[in-house]
């Protein structure tokens, strides 16, 4: 039996809820992102940055990266609960895991956030 040391919710259930949360946040952002892209004539740099440049598309933003980076984290712990069964390859993976996610989340926030 796996032990649920490295998994980000406390129960399955919440796991579930995190991975159906954060699918609806990237749906939708996916969708907006879309639609910004259809319906924006004459798309240029400045309209680009115009749009990030506010602070609810920044936060919407925020929102989205932290959604990816949770849904990654409960998606990829399932992976490689399911299917590497020894103990040290599985948490080398999960750290390894753990280290990438956290680097294109600060990298996605400095992009956004950044000056």
């Amino acid at each position: 039996m796996v032990t649920n040391i490295t998994n980000l919710g406390r129960s399955g259930v919440s796991d579930w809820l995190i991975q159906r949360v954060s699918a609806v946040v990237m749906a939708l952002y996916t969708l907006f992102i879309v639609g910004f892209l259809l319906f924006s004539s004459g798309l240029d740099y400045a309209t680009w940055s115009g749009l990030f440049a506010q602070t609810w598309m920044r936060i919407f933003s925020l929102l989205a990266f932290i959604s990816i980076a949770a849904h990654a984290w409960v998606g990829l712990w399932t992976v490689t609960t399911d299917y590497i069964k020894p103990t040290g390859i599985r948490i080398a993976a999960q750290s390894i895991i753990v280290l990438a996610n956290f680097v294109f989340l600060v990298w996605g926030i400095q992009v956004v956030w950044g000056a």
